[in-house]
Parts: C-alpha cells; structure tokens; sequence
C-alpha cells in the first residue's frame, strides 16, 4: 500500500488553512455565530466582577442596602439567562457551518473519485480509497464541529478572561502571563510527536479496511479455496499494528494533555496565592478581588484545558484532512477531453500505429493498426496477456495513450467530449457489473426518457425476458449488490438488454458470451448478429466459434498484431490462429 508522507509542521499548517477556505462561502452565518459568540464570553466575564463587588461593597463591611442588592442579583440573573440562549444559538449556527463544510468536502472528494483515471484503482487498493471518503472525512467533520468551534471559543474566553485581570490588576496579570510559554511548549511538543503517531494510526486503519474490502470481495474464494485462517491471520497481524498504534497515541495523550496543564494550574494558584499572602502585609487585600482572579484563573485554564483535550481529535483531522487533499490533488485522472461538440455519426474506427504502456516502461501494445468500418465486426483473439483488453481500455478512454491515434469518423477520440463516447458506445464486458435496485432500473439505467415499452423490448431481444417474467415480481425484481442473486448467464443477459437499450453506434464485447451456457448462447447470436448491422463491433473472443463470421480477426501476441484476416483466410496460413482453433476443437493434426 502506498504510504502517505511525513506531516512537518509547515504541511499542517498549509492542511490547515486549507481546511479554513471551506468556511467562505459561509461567511455571514460564521460572522453571526462569532458575535454571539462575543456575548457568550461577555457574560462569562461580566459575572465575577458582579460577584467581586457584592463580596467588597456589601458583604464584607456588612452593608445590604435593598435596592442595590436588588439591581446586582438582576443584572446577576439577567446575564446568565441571556448567556443560556446566547449559547444555544452560537452553538447551533457554528454546527451548521461544520455540518454544511463536511457535506461539501465529501461531495468534492466522491466527485473527484468518479473522475480518476484507471491508472489510480490500479495502485490504490479500493478499501483504502473508501477509508478516505468515510472514515477520514468523519475525523474532519469532528474537528469543524466539536474541534474548532470549542477552539474559537476558548480563544475568546482567554483574551477576554485575561483583560478583565489586566483591569483587576495588571501586575498579577502580568505574572500570570509568565505562565504562557510553557503552555505554548507543551502544545508545540504534542503537536510535533502525536502528527507522527496519528499519521500511523491512521495508515493502519485504511489497510484494515482495504484488507476487510478485499475479503469481502473475494468471499467466494476465499471459502472455496479454505484461506479462511490466513486471511484471519494477516487481518489481525494488521489489527494488532493499529493496537499498538493507539496505545502510543494514548500514552501520549495521557502525559502531554491533561495532567501537564492541571500540573501548570496548580502552580498558578499557589503564585496567586502568594501574591496576596505578601502583597496582605503592606496593603489590604480585598476579599472579592482575591474570588475574582481565583475565578478567573479557574476560567483562564479550563478552556486551554479543554483545547488541549481537543488537541487529539484535532491532530487527527489534520493528518485525515491530509489524506482526503492528496485525493483531491490526485493527477492521475481520466483522460482530458477537448471542450468540443463533436458527435459520432457513422462508428468508422480507425487505430494508427497506437503505442501503449501502463507504466511508462513496458510496452503492452506495439503498433497497432486496423479499421473497423460501420457494420463491420472485428473480433481480437490472442492468449493471456496479449493486449487484447489494453485495445478496449484505449478505444473507451480508460487510459491515455501518447503514441499514435484512434480515430472515430475520421476524428481522435480525444476530440470527442466523455459523454459523447460513453453515449454511442455500448460496453459489454465478461463479468457484468450490476447496480443495487430493479431489473428495470439497471436496463435503463435510470433514464427516465426511456419508456416500459422500450425496456421490455430491449430484454426481448436479448433473450432476458423469458428468465425475468419467472421471477416473482418480474422487472421490479430486487437486485442485490453486483446482482448477487443471479446466475452469472442471467447477469449477462441484464447487462446485454442494458447495452441493446442504449443504442450504441459501437459495440466493444469483451468475452460477451462466455458465462452463458450453449442454448443460451446459440439463441443470442441471432440477437447479436442483428444488433451488429449498421454497427461498428469489436469483440475479445477467446471462442473462436463465436467471431467465425467477423470481417477481420486480429491475432495477437505480446502486444503486436502478428496476424489478421477472416477466419478462413486464418485458417489456411497455418499460424497461431490455426493453432488455437485446432485446440478449442480437440483435434490433433495429422503430420
């Protein structure tokens, strides 16, 4: 698995401001929920003066005059009834800016995947990308709910909290000030070791889930094939590595978080103390400005208490956030499409000496060329590996090639905006993919245009609607995940009626036929011989008695065309291709 790189302190905070622009477009609920915000930490500030006064003016001489008793418990009473809805409010709307900024991350981060190239699924496992979309947006969406609003409002508590000290007194203030670079050391510190081990925790927690993805996937093998213990095994080996991870993290926490800032509480109360325990020889002491600093020493600390209990949760948004960006910065994305409004009329294909390699290195394709013209099949044969699927990957635009052309009516493909060829041209692949829903909805695919009529007839003509009108509730069958409840020949069935249905100008079949059985097979290739008229076909055929009737085969091997011609022609040259018929038909040639 790819690992992500270490995190410096200049990444994070880059991860970090990032984050932040997600917060323009909400700038005037942010603004409103930051001035209620100020009230909130107003009030906080306000009620230990009202207290210190009560305790100097009144109860300390013994005085209790009626009406000003009154006026303090009121205004007492007032502030803290209004700070209850002030707060209710604050919360509210810095919530919905969260909410609102991790609904627009995770749309951007699931469009972005739709849009990468095949060259990323083929180096990423899918279980790591998954763990980015949920897992790693999740952590985001605790910082901006919880994380940062808690941040905000701790920073207001503090300066506000420490300006009502500087006006109590200032040198006490300033005294106490002293105490702010071992916090800020402490926070620097645990920020600088936990990225680290957050970076780990999270890596480990992607490979549990691309390991849980894979064994899902491939439940079937695994239990056909008895991999139950090491799949067992190698998953606990890495549930075991996130174990370890999060115990590091955990010791952390424990020492650097907490217990460092009570222990720097602590000493602040005993220099204030001591601060007054002189100062009371040569002065006096007023009892309600001795409550008021306590007071305000107790709120000065609890919300730097509170960020530093935050600090995790935001550690591990920002190594998330990371992991979602190098998503979003990905560069590997599908093939660019020149912003023009090309159509495909005619299907005519055209390849020219086209070049191909997956990993810039290793040629899997050499000078390929052919034409396809409109009605015309040309069927691709050739052993594993040969680079009979590269050819479909390329004329669909799954990948990019940089040497030679495929031309469509005369134009590159590249010319042709995406929604162009994935509209006039049908893909019918070997191991069809069905979607969770309805019989219906995969053939239409959810196409509101297309009517029941149409759907029906799509399926007639493929053969479908025998099997489909057996099933208890007939189109409106359920469909599971992948079509789980079908048989492999059903599947390809639905997803032959899907392509006929669409009405592509170009056929690409890759192995169409291979999951159906013999009787079901001889039935479609009347279906298919008429769905090819008037269009452009190619077809992967490792049976050869299903492409007999193509106006051009092409044999290929590592990656070149090595012969091409009709079957007969094929035949009577005595190659590869006469090889692997005689093979298929079990008959041995007579020397």
């Amino acid at each position: 698995m790819e690992q992500q790189p270490k995190l410096s302190g200049k990444d994070q905070w880059n991860v970090f401001k990032r984050l932040l622009t997600y917060l323009k477009p909400h700038k005037k609920v942010l603004a409103l929920a930051l001035l209620l915000l100020a009230l909130t930490v107003a009030g906080d500030v306000l009620g230990p003066l009202i207290i210190k006064r009560f305790i100097d003016q009144y109860l300390t001489p013994g005085f209790f005059p009626t009406d000003a008793i009154i006026s303090l418990a009121a205004a007492y009473a007032a502030i803290q009834i209004m700070n209850v809805f002030v707060s209710y409010f604050q919360l509210l709307k810095f919530q919905e800016v969260a909410l609102a900024v991790i609904r627009e991350l995770r749309i951007d981060v699931f469009s972005k995947v739709h849009s990468l190239g095949m060259r990323y699924f083929d180096r990423t496992p899918a279980g790591s990308t998954v763990s980015r979309v949920t897992n790693d947006t999740e952590a985001i969406k605790e910082m901006f709910v919880g994380v940062l609003v808690g941040f905000v409002q701790s920073a207001f508590l503090v300066v506000g909290v420490y300006i009502a000290m500087l006006l109590l007194n200032w040198r006490l203030a300033l005294l106490v000030l002293l105490l702010a670079p071992i916090i800020v050391w402490i926070i620097t510190a645990y920020r600088k070791h936990s990225s680290v081990f957050y970076q780990d925790l999270r890596e480990r927690l992607s490979q549990l889930n691309a390991k849980l993805s894979e064994s899902l996937q491939g439940m079937s093998m695994i239990q056909a094939f008895r991999q139950e213990d090491r799949l067992q095994d190698e998953f606990e080996q890495i549930n075991e590595q996130h174990y370890k991870a999060g115990r590091r993290n955990i010791r952390m926490d424990s020492l650097m978080l907490h217990p460092a800032i009570d222990l720097i509480y602590a000493g602040a109360i005993i220099l204030l103390l001591s601060y007054f325990g002189v100062t009371s020889f040569s002065n006096t002491v007023e009892v309600g400005t001795v409550y008021a600093f306590v007071t305000y020493i107790d709120r000065f600390f609890e919300p730097v208490n509170q960020v530093m209990r935050r600090l995790s949760v935001f550690q591990q948004a920002i190594v998330a956030a990371s992991r979602v960006f190098t998503v979003l910065d990905e560069e590997d994305t599908e093939p660019a499409q020149q912003e023009t409004k090309a159509e495909i009329t005619a299907g005519r294909i055209e390849f020219d000496n086209v070049t191909f390699s997956y990993d810039g290195k290793n040629d899997v394709l050499k000078n390929i060329s052919f034409t396809a013209n409109p009605g015309e099949t040309v069927a691709l044969v050739g052993h594993t590996g040969s680079g009979k699927s590269s050819i479909i990957n390329l004329l669909m635009r799954f990948y990019e090639y940089e040497r030679g052309d495929i031309r469509i009516d005369g134009r590159s493909v590249k010319a042709y905006p995406n929604e162009e060829l994935r509209k006039k041209m049908g893909l019918v692949l070997q191991d069809p993919f069905l979607f969770y829903g309805t019989i219906d909805s995969n053939i239409r695919l959810h196409n509101e245009t297309m009517t029941d009529e149409e759907v029906r007839a799509a399926a007639e003509f493929v053969q479908a609607d025998a099997f489909i009108q057996m099933l208890p509730h007939g189109y409106e069958q359920k469909v599971t995940e992948r079509g789980s409840t079908f048989s492999s020949g059903q599947r390809q069935l639905l997803a032959f009626a899907r392509t006929v249905a669409a009405d592509p100008r170009i056929l690409v079949l890759d192995e169409a036929t291979a999951n159906i059985d013999t009787e079901t097979e001889v039935a479609i290739q009347t279906s298919l011989a008429r769905m090819r008229q008037g269009r452009t076909t190619i077809a992967i055929a490792h049976r050869l008695s299903t492409i007999q009737d193509a106006e051009l085969i092409l044999v290929l091997h590592h990656g070149e065309v090595i012969e091409r011609g009709t079957h007969q022609e094929l035949l009577a040259a005595r190659g590869l291709y006469h090889k692997m018929y005689l093979l298929q038909n079990s008959l041995v040639e007579q020397p």
